[in-house]
């Protein structure tokens, strides 16, 4: 029995430890011997005590997102009730604890025109993303969401509560930034927040057979975009889920999502390519406050089973998008699988001194393939990362691993020696196991 805990403990067998111990993702079974519902980070403290002592390890989800598959036995510690948020506008700085998420993050910042570095969904940790580095919108702008945590409150493995920054403990300040949660349990983090006095966002939707001309056009802007412009390209078919539409489901359409840092007149005039294409179905463009950045993709906010794969794209010159048209062509790609592009590019690729584990992306495109969980979405996956790669790096950021991959596809060689070393000094006993272990 775990003592000391305000939380919910639970075991095989009570009531609530199924759902307790199901992740974000349906596809994926974690077996572990507890679940612990922290309140605070003395309940984590207790939790990590008693796994040192009893020989377990601790895995850590806030919400549920980064499952964790192949686990056998060890201590489940949900951090979701951990939610308080501290905006310091004079310094441009955010308090958040571990289980709030971003949604809840850029409704306090956006009050005083500001913003964390958030990506697509507003359900997902700030934890969980900025500890993987995090892909966000506003990275072509400032950079991954890792590199802009200035300190973070952690469980370590003796259970003691301490607090890491850049001058009390440069190794474990940086393996953090980027490596994930293998290293110790992050119980609250200091994040730097950025000026968005407007945001200019929304999607573009058209029929498939206008997927080449949006390609083009996508291909055009982003060869010259400023910063402050982001935008993802899309292919799919939408699924008949709930959460869709209903003149939208089983639709198979092209879009293109976008997010600017500045007034609607000069996004339009940056995005004008796309409005000459016919047939445009939905326009949801507009100025919007920060706190509703999750509108621009309306990603569903329920878990579901899903299967997904990504890949660095060294460039998207005439060979590359070649191959992704004659995938698409030839059926490989819907319905089983969303095919999108990310533009990257910017500050995401300029090398920064004070960077976290998760460095840099150097690739301009970050291709990702998202679908239902099941045999005929991973041949399909499969398959066209094969046809990609000659157009491709190899590596892959951490926060877009799926739960097969190790760490050691995000990391240059150099990096994984020097987390692995930080690993073995920090946990001996192996106590903290994260989805993606630097050890695995």
């Amino acid at each position: 029995m775990i003592n000391d805990v305000r939380g919910r403990v639970l075991s095989p067998g009570d009531d609530g430890f199924e759902a307790a111990a199901t992740p974000w993702n349906l596809a994926v079974t974690q077996q572990v011997s507890a679940v612990v519902e922290a309140e605070d980070a003395s309940d984590v403290a207790a939790a990590v005590r008693h796994a040192r002592l009893t020989g377990r390890a601790v895995t850590v989800q806030p919400s549920g997102h980064g499952a964790t598959p192949g686990l056998d036995g060890e201590i489940l510690v949900r951090t979701g009730g951990m939610r308080s948020v501290e905006v310091r506008p004079q310094e441009r700085l955010a308090r958040v604890e571990a289980g709030a998420s971003w949604g809840e993050v850029l409704t306090a910042a956006g009050k005083h025109g500001l913003t964390g570095l958030a990506g697509s969904s507003p359900v997902v940790s700030v934890a969980g993303m900025s500890l993987g580095g995090g892909l966000s919108w506003f990275g072509r702008a400032h950079g991954l969401a890792g590199n802009a945590v200035r300190a973070l409150e952690v469980v370590d493995s003796e259970g003691a509560h301490v607090r890491v920054t850049a001058d009390s403990d440069p190794d474990l300040f940086w393996a953090l930034r980027g490596a994930g949660g293998d290293f110790g349990v992050v119980t609250a983090l200091e994040i730097d927040l950025f000026p968005a006095p407007v945001l200019y966002g929304g999607r573009l939707l058209w029929p498939a057979h206008r997927l080449e001309q949006a390609l083009s056009a996508f291909r055009k802007i982003t060869a010259d975009a400023p910063d402050e412009l982001s935008l993802w390209f899309t292919t799919m078919q939408f699924p008949p889920f709930d959460f869709v539409p209903e003149p939208l489901r089983g639709l198979h359409v092209v879009l293109v999502d976008c997010a600017f840092l500045g007034d609607a007149a000069t996004g339009r005039e940056l995005m004008r390519p796309l409005e000459r294409i016919p047939d445009l179905v939905a326009d949801t463009r507009d100025e919007l406050p920060v706190s509703e950045l999750g509108f621009i993709c309306a990603e569903p906010v329920e878990p579901m089973p899903s299967q997904h794969r990504a890949e660095l794209l060294t460039d998207l010159d005439d060979a590359a998008t070649a191959t992704l048209l004659k995938a698409v062509a030839l059926g490989k790609v819907t319905p089983d699988v969303i095919l999108q592009i990310r533009h990257l590019g910017g500050a995401l690729a300029r090398p920064d001194a004070d960077a976290g584990a998760c460095g840099h992306l150097a690739e301009p495109y970050l291709v990702n393939l998202l679908g239902v969980a099941g045999e005929e979405t991973g041949a399909r996956q499969a398959g066209l990362a094969l046809a990609l790669a000659p157009h491709v790096s190899g590596r892959k950021p951490y926060t877009f691993l799926n739960e097969r991959e190790s760490a050691a596809a995000a990391f240059p060689e150099e990096t994984l020696a020097r987390l692995r070393q930080i690993k073995r000094a920090r946990d001996p006993q192996g106590l903290f196991r994260s989805n993606h272990p630097v050890l695995g």
